[in-house]
């Protein structure tokens, strides 16, 4: 993950910005620093994908939706449009349709998942970590492909405590919604 417009020290992107940007490259801003988002491996896609396909499989009939990136989610949304932090997890989870418009979520969607990678962890496990305990959101994953754990963190009381799986991991804020990890990672081509 590398901060972008290293030239520009000192400019605050926003939401604003986001919406008028013209390019093929995937973008993410937090805290006003605009980060560009390199493309996924096959491991990574593979993953996503199985993972997706599970929640999307448990979720039918149900009022909560799943989205795979690119997904847009604005963690502190503002009416004008100056917020300045504006995320692409992996895979989001959205319990509350008034949350939802034609661009993504616009608030703390109920479960976000990241697959980390070498050049992703220290921004998953630290400044996203902090940004989505920081918003409200209720359930964050953390999956390592390489090691085929998932650090899952549930927010309670605003902190997140911290559950590690590499079997079946329940989902919390989904009752009775379980991934067999092992499919999961079984599904990596290794």
């Amino acid at each position: 993950m590398s901060t972008v417009f290293k030239e520009d020290e000192g400019i605050r992107y926003t939401y604003r910005d986001y919406l008028v940007w013209k390019t093929d490259e995937r973008y993410e801003i937090i805290d006003g620093e605009a980060y560009m988002m390199a493309a996924p491996s096959r491991m990574h896609q593979e993953i996503s994908m199985a993972l997706s396909a599970m929640l999307y499989t448990y979720l039918e009939g149900k009022p909560c939706r799943v989205y795979a990136a690119p997904f847009s989610v604005r963690l502190f949304p503002a009416e004008d449009n100056s917020d300045d932090t504006v995320v692409e997890p992996d895979i989001t989870v959205v319990c509350d349709a008034s949350r939802l418009d034609d661009r993504g979520c616009k608030g703390a969607p109920d479960f976000i998942i990241e697959i980390s990678s070498p050049s992703t962890a220290r921004h998953d496990h630290i400044v996203k970590f902090n940004k989505y305990r920081e918003a409200g959101v209720r359930e964050y994953w953390i999956v390592n492909p390489e090691e085929k754990v998932v650090s899952a963190y549930r927010l309670k009381n605003g902190e997140y405590t911290a559950v590690n799986y590499d079997d079946t991991a329940p989902v919390q804020v989904l009752p009775g919604c379980a991934i067999d990890l092992k499919s999961v990672f079984g599904t990596s081509g290794e």
